[in-house]
C-alpha cells in the first residue's frame, strides 16, 4: 500500500480543542444515495451549522474521471470553468456548540484500503470517539408510512433497541461499509444507518429519509442537529406524491397493496415471500409485557390526537414498483439510484 499520509492535507484550525473527542460522520456519494438521503442530510448540516474545512483528501488519486466526468462550463468560445470533485473533512459545531467531524465528497473508485487508512489517521489526529455512516437505499415501502432504518454497528450495544431487518446477505461493497468495518477493527466504535427510501421515489429528492438519518445520528452521537427545513420540504414532497398517486388508479392500487403488507407485518401476522420477515430484537433487548402495553397505549393516544399513523415503525414489502420521480410512470425497481456518481446497485433486501 502507498503511504496513506500522502493523500492527506491538514489545515490549521482553532475550532477543535484537545479533549473534545468529536464524532466522525461520513456520507460519501457514489454507492446508492436513494432519495439523495445522505446528500440532503450533509447539505443540511453544512448550511445550518457553523463549520470549517480542516483537511482535504486528494481526490485526484482516487476518482476515475472517465466514469464520473467532472462538469465543465462552456461559454460561447471557451471552456470557462470546471467543478473538480473534492473529499473534505469539515469541523462542525451542533446547535449546542458540541463539535463533530463531517467527511463529504465522492466515494473513491480506487485505493479503498489506502483511503480507509488515511481516514483512520485523521480520526486519530482529531481523537475521534465514534464514527457514524449515513446513506439511503431503495426499499419496497409506501411513502405513507415512516421512513425505516437499517442500523448496523461494530458492536450491537451501539444500536441496542433498534430492530434487525434482514439476516445474512451478500451485497455490493462500498467505502462507507469498509470504513465502518475498519474503524471497528481498530477499536473505534462504528455505527451506520441506512434509510429505507420508497423505491418509486429513489431517484427523486426525498427529505423524510434525510430527517430519519439526522434523527438517528442525533440520538446516537448526542448531537443537536437542524431538521426543520428538511421537515418542511418533506411535507411538501409528500403532498405532491399524494396528489400524483391519487390521480392514477394503478399507482393508487400499488401503494395501497404496500400499505396492507406494511400493516400486516407490523401486526405480526404470518406472511410468505421474500423480504417479509418481521423485524426483531435480540432476546436480551425484548421489552416485557408491561412495556409493550404502555407503548401501545401511548401509540393509540397519539393516533387519536393526530389522526394519522406517520409515527409508526414500518416493515419491508415486496410490492410492485411504480415510477420515480413521477409515481404514475412505469419504471421497475432495479435496485439502483442515479445520483450522478455511478456506483454499484443496491441489494434488494
Amino acid at each position: 500500500m502507498l503511504d496513506p499520509l500522502d493523500l492527506v492535507e491538514v489545515y490549521e484550525t482553532s475550532d477543535l480543542t484537545p479533549g473534545e473527542r468529536p464524532v466522525l460522520v461520513h456520507a460519501l456519494r457514489g454507492f446508492v444515495d436513494a432519495g439523495q438521503a445522505g446528500t440532503l442530510a450533509t447539505g443540511a448540516l453544512l448550511s445550518g451549522l457553523e463549520n470549517e474545512v480542516v483537511a482535504r483528501i486528494d481526490a485526484d488519486q482516487l476518482v476515475d474521471y472517465r466514469d464520473r466526468r467532472p462538469r465543465m462550463t462552456f461559454r460561447s468560445d471557451r471552456f470557462d470553468a470546471v467543478a473538480m470533485p473534492e473529499i473534505l473533512l469539515h469541523a462542525v459545531r451542533d446547535e449546542r456548540g458540541a463539535p463533530f467531524l463531517l467527511l463529504t465528497g465522492p466515494e473513491p473508485d480506487l485505493q479503498w484500503e489506502r483511503f480507509a487508512a488515511a481516514v483512520r489517521l485523521l480520526a486519530e489526529r482529531f481523537d475521534v470517539r465514534m464514527a457514524v455512516g449515513l446513506h439511503g437505499i431503495p426499499w419496497a415501502s409506501p411513502h405513507t408510512r415512516p421512513v425505516g432504518l437499517s442500523p448496523h454497528a461494530s458492536d450491537r450495544s451501539l444500536i441496542a433497541g433498534r430492530p434487525r431487518w434482514i439476516g445474512e446477505v451478500e451485497v455490493p461493497g462500498h467505502v462507507g461499509a469498509l470504513l465502518e468495518q475498519r474503524f471497528g477493527q481498530a477499536g473505534v466504535p462504528s455505527v451506520g444507518f441506512t434509510a429505507h427510501v420508497p423505491h418509486y421515489l429513489a431517484q427523486a429528492e426525498f427529505p423524510p429519509a434525510a430527517v430519519a438519518l439526522l434523527d438517528a445520528l442525533a440520538e446516537t452521537a448526542d448531537l443537536a442537529l437542524p431538521t426543520a427545513d428538511l421537515q418542511a420540504a418533506g411535507a411538501t414532497v409528500l403532498e405532491e406524491v399524494d396528489r400524483q398517486v391519487a390521480a392514477d388508479e394503478d399507482t393508487r392500487t400499488a401503494v395501497t397493496a404496500m400499505e396492507r403488507t406494511y400493516d400486516a407485518v407490523l401486526a405480526g401476522r404470518a406472511l410468505e415471500g421474500p423480504g417479509l420477515a418481521t423485524p426483531s430484537l435480540p432476546d436480551d433487548e425484548m421489552p416485557d409485557g408491561e412495556e409493550l402495553a404502555a407503548d401501545l397505549e401511548a401509540y393509540l393516544r397519539g393516533l387519536d390526537e393526530s389522526g394519522d399513523d406517520r409515527d409508526r415503525p414500518w416493515a419491508p414489502d415486496p410490492g410492485p414498483a411504480v415510477g420515480a420521480p413521477d409515481p404514475t410512470a412505469d419504471r421497475a425497481d432495479d435496485g439502483t439510484s442515479d445520483d450522478g456518481d455511478g456506483g454499484d446497485p443496491a441489494p434488494r433486501t
